[in-house]
């Protein structure tokens, strides 16, 4: 498969910069780094590494626009330029990109691939007692309310071919920020998607500052409803 690794940053300087060449180790892929005008010369390192690295793309944006926009411009640009798989990545490494060669096999015969912390065999390191509370708990939660058996719908570390992604209606998400990968495992769900939980080990950043806040969370708690009830 033509598979793209889809890297939203801002301001990840401290990550990109070893986060890259440790994909590229692991697999056989091309990456596109959506940046949000970091301040922190984000988007200057991944144009520096481009001279290394010929399979790998920059698409800079004027603002800090969040989460689910970047990730939808990125399938958009992946999809005009002839990818027919997408993984979505974090910079932090808190996805581990020794799991890439699994999550790339597993899509061969799936419509959608979640590296899961929620089934046997995978777990999160790293994180207290509150965040994982906040994650397991949002998981929970929005299973039950959108009737819906996936055991890691909050996890952003996930793979998707192209025919699913224009299925879904990518111009149809309503999610801005941590809600986003529920309402497309979600969407994929009702489309009848073939999806693939597969354990992985999650461990919390290195470096940088987490983007969650209660704000974001609470706004995810609010759009599960829209999700299930009004679209």
């Amino acid at each position: 498969m033509n598979t793209l690794v889809i890297i939203p940053t801002y301001n990840e300087a401290e990550n990109i910069d070893k986060i890259i060449p440790e994909i590229f180790k692991y697999a056989n892929v091309s990456i596109l780094v959506v940046d949000d005008n970091s301040s922190d010369g984000t988007s200057e390192i991944v144009q520096n590494l481009q001279s290394q690295f010929n399979n790998l793309f920059l698409l800079n944006r004027k603002a800090k626009l969040g989460l689910a926009s970047a990730y939808i411009d990125g399938f958009k640009y992946g999809i005009e330029k002839g990818f027919d798989s997408f993984v979505q990545m974090d910079a932090d490494f808190s996805h581990n990109p020794i799991y890439l060669k699994d999550m790339i096999n597993n899509l061969e015969n799936n419509d959608v691939v979640i590296a899961s912390r929620n089934i046997k065999g995978g777990n999160v390191v790293g994180w207290g007692f509150l965040r994982n509370f906040i994650s397991k708990g949002g998981s929970l939660y929005s299973r039950i309310i959108l009737n819906c058996p996936i055991m890691d719908l909050t996890g952003g570390f996930n793979g998707w071919k192209k025919d699913i992604l224009e299925k879904i209606n990518l111009d149809s998400i309503i999610s801005k920020g941590y809600s986003f990968q529920i309402e497309m495992k979600y969407k994929a769900f009702k489309n009848k998607a073939k999806i693939k939980e597969f354990p992985i080990i999650f461990e919390d950043r290195k470096y940088g500052n987490s983007k969650m806040s209660k704000a974001i969370f609470l706004e995810a708690l609010i759009n599960i409803i829209k999700i299930r009830f009004i679209r």
